[in-house]
């Protein structure tokens, strides 16, 4: 027999029995030699030999003494674990650097190992995505991965996330198949996976193709929303076959759920599943409790939110914390991950049906798509942009949070970090009537009546945001154990605004209450008469300092942009009284509207630039002035309106229309009252197309509306802000303003050479 036939035969030996023990459970000793034997028909010599090959491989691990077992794609040899622990270290601490080679070589000679040791000591790095496999000339070579967890956290860029959400809770998803951020049932709940904001420690649940020491190229995935709809598909493209991942959260009000189908397309292919639940940000090792190999609970703890159940198709194991499942999917089979809580950490919930849920899922976001009025251009980007506001609307009571995160930062690196899970009475206002524009009057009206049920909580003292349950009490706080996206610390939760004065917020509501008072008639003047007392509020408070907009956390000034909002509030009040919807003081708020309308054009303008400036005797520069420009103050074309527009755009601008909202002054404290940097604000770049447009600038309005639709991912969501010099999206993600930004740029410029026929129109006597 020559030595080729031998091997030929060990080869396919080792074939049989890898086939055998890929099925079996890790947690189990493997059978005696003779009945491996009897499984794979060879004898027992030659058994003994196929066990020292996958041995070698880091298939099993066979002691000298005892039953072997089979190994975890990312569990490293007993032989190995200090080789292993040495790379992991190095990859952690930064020595050996994102996205180079590993200088595998180097370690062979230094400890003495060949090449198939190597491979095994690998390994389980390359299941844990510590490593990957790249295709070069000389063939594969492992490279550290692009992004690893260790001092600086192991999140994705922001834009590479995509966004699950139910109306209550939301999920980020990572191009990689990790959710590194969930809240379920609330999205200010305590996040349980956790990883957006610190390491893999704090939380995360990825699921996707296993790597192999001997994969040639890295398995390569293609994701998109599956139609107008929140589900999200990702396609993942192997050596050996093809499998589809649909990812989403159930809406309605049934038990909050996010469900991960994995579907064989082509061929086979082995997935890996690892969940690592961190209760409160990242902060606690759950007690995991086996029902049975398929369904198990996670308890979130005395100081949690009820409990987690996980219910498989296939068996999970359960080890130190993870949940881990390794499996085979082939063509036409199908396996399902469904992540559930429940109130009581000793009720589970009922069995669930993926399928079903699936297809509820997708109805549920059809429906609501096909309320849609927008029939003009565009019209998948208008879609996408409402569906991500849409995930931003807490059913339960009609809030709209800013976004579903927080602590993202505006500089990576730095301090501006924040808490935008709750609800401000601006962006809701905002949101609510872009919504209401593209045929979503049921959901303006929702937040309509939610505000008046949160500021009833607070007489006398409304605040600028609150809880999506109308909480007033928002107490801001450090989790210091989290090191932060990139390292960009603190990491906050709970934003200390909710308690500043902000005068502008008053005429950002009483702007959208009177553009949904008449489009809704029969709501009219219950509408009006919330204008009215917002007015009557504000005549006590409209001349004094506030925190503006931006809600600055530096001394309080005389904001233009608060001034001329306060114009606003009384000017649509005026107008709606002067409609018969509402009672009031006619003739005292004219005179008012007069008196904040001389005031503004006497202390917030400088004649000799031509331009209003960002408080009263200052002589810096705001975009929000572009968003006071749109409101009426003045004709369009005023030239001081005009010389607005240009000196912002000038003075703050960047190539293609992005705009800072003001100059920061880096480590010394500006206006905001905060050291650091941030990047350019994507809403001010949506006001900047549009007040281009109001000024007849239709060709510039265009290019501007296009610069902001490019900075889109690669499944249409945007970030609170863009840094041009990185190309990387900055902020809390996905971000409400940014893509109300974006949908009114498309509804106010179109295309140049269009009609607006399909834009529908503002009602009458309005501007903004």
């Amino acid at each position: 027999m020559t030595a080729a036939t031998v091997q030929k035969g060990l080869n396919e030996a080792c074939a049989a029995l890898r086939g055998f023990v890929g099925q079996y459970p890790h947690d189990k000793a493997l059978p005696a030699v003779e009945e491996l034997a009897r499984r794979i028909g060879q004898s027992a010599k030659v058994t003994r030999a196929v066990l020292r090959e996958l041995d070698a491989d880091g298939d099993i691990t066979v002691p000298r003494r005892g039953a072997g077992r089979r190994l975890r794609l990312n569990e490293a040899h007993p032989k190995d674990k200090a080789f292993v622990g040495e790379i992991r270290d190095g990859i952690l601490s930064g020595r050996y650097r994102t996205g180079t080679p590993l200088p595998v070589g180097l370690l062979a000679h230094r400890h003495g190992l060949g090449t198939r040791r190597m491979a095994r000591v690998c390994r389980p790095l390359l299941a844990d995505g510590l490593l990957v496999s790249r295709a070069e000339p000389g063939g594969p070579r492992l490279h550290v991965a692009p992004w690893v967890p260790g001092v600086y956290g192991s999140a994705g860029l922001i834009e590479d996330y995509c966004v699950l959400g139910d109306q209550r809770g939301a999920a980020l998803v990572r191009s990689d198949g990790s959710i590194d951020w969930l809240c379920l049932r609330r999205f200010d709940s305590a996040a349980v996976f956790a990883r957006l904001l610190g390491t893999a420690e704090h939380g995360f649940w990825k699921l996707a193709p296993a790597t192999r020491p001997d994969d040639v190229s890295a398995p390569v995935s293609v994701r998109r929303y599956v139609g107008d709809t929140m589900v999200l598909g990702t396609e993942w493209t192997t050596e050996s076959g093809v499998v589809t991942v649909t990812d989403f959260m159930v809406p309605g009000d049934q038990v909050p759920q996010v469900v991960r189908i994995v579907t064989g397309v082509q061929g086979q292919v082995t997935m890996r599943s690892l969940l690592r639940a961190r209760p409160d940000y990242g902060r606690t090792v759950p007690r995991l409790q086996h029902v049975d190999e398929r369904r198990l609970a996670i308890d979130l703890g005395e100081d949690g939110d009820g409990s987690l159940w996980l219910d498989a198709t296939e068996p999970v194991q359960a080890d130190g914390g993870d949940i881990q499942a390794d499996f085979t999917i082939v063509e036409g089979e199908r396996a399902s991950f469904v992540l559930s809580w429940r109130e009581d950490a000793d009720s589970p919930p009922p069995q669930p049906a993926p399928d079903a849920q699936l297809k509820h899922t997708l109805d549920h976001w059809t429906a609501w798509v096909a309320r849609c009025t927008y029939t003009g251009p565009d019209r998948p980007t208008v879609v996408r942009s409402l569906l991500t506001l849409a995930s931003l609307i807490y059913s339960p009571t009609g809030a709209i949070v800013a976004a579903p995160t927080a602590s993202l930062p505006e500089e990576l690196g730095g301090i501006r970090n924040w808490d935008y899970r709750y609800a401000w009475l601006r962006d809701g206002a905002f949101i609510a009537s872009v919504l209401a524009r593209c045929g979503y009057l049921s959901e303006a009206l929702a937040w309509k009546d939610w505000m008046v049920r949160a500021c009833a909580g607070t007489p006398g003292r409304r605040q600028i945001m609150y809880g999506i349950g109308g909480e007033p009490d928002l107490p801001e706080k450090v989790l210091s154990w989290l090191p932060g996206y990139e390292g960009s610390s603190p990491v906050r939760v709970g934003n200390g605004a909710a308690g500043q004065l902000q005068i502008d917020v008053y005429g950002e509501v009483a702007d959208t209450l009177c553009e949904i008072a008449l489009a809704s008639p029969d709501e009219a003047p219950g509408i009006a008469a919330l204008v009215v007392e917002l007015v009557t509020e504000l005549e006590t408070l409209w001349d004094q300092p506030d925190m503006g907009i931006w809600e600055i956390r530096g001394p309080r000034r005389r904001f233009t942009h608060s001034a001329i909002m306060a114009w606003v509030s009384v000017d649509r009040a005026v107008r709606l009284i002067e409609l018969g919807y509402a009672t009031g003081p006619l003739e005292r708020w004219k005179v008012l509207r007069e008196t904040i309308h001389r005031e503004v054009c006497e202390n917030g303008y400088d004649a000799e630039r031509n331009t209003f400036t960002q408080y009263y005797g200052g002589s810096a520069l705001d975009a929000s002035l572009l968003h006071a420009m749109l409101c009426g103050f003045l004709p369009a074309e005023d030239k001081r309106l005009i010389g607005t527009v240009e000196a912002v755009q000038n003075e703050l601008g960047a190539a293609g229309g992005l705009l800072l909202r003001y100059r920061t002054e880096g480590q010394h404290g500006g206006v905001d009252g905060l050291s650091g940097d941030e990047g350019h604000f994507l809403i001010c770049t949506g006001w900047l197309a549009e007040t281009l447009e109001r000024i007849g600038r239709h060709e510039e309005a265009a290019a501007v509306r296009d610069r902001l639709l490019s900075l889109r991912s690669d499944v249409g969501l945007l970030a609170e802000e863009y840094d041009p010099s990185t190309g990387r999206h900055l902020g809390n993600f996905p971000q409400g303003f940014s893509h109300l930004a974006l949908l009114r740029a498309v509804l106010e410029t179109g295309p140049v050479s269009a009609g607006r026929e399909h834009v529908a129109a503002l009602p009458a006597g309005l501007s903004s």
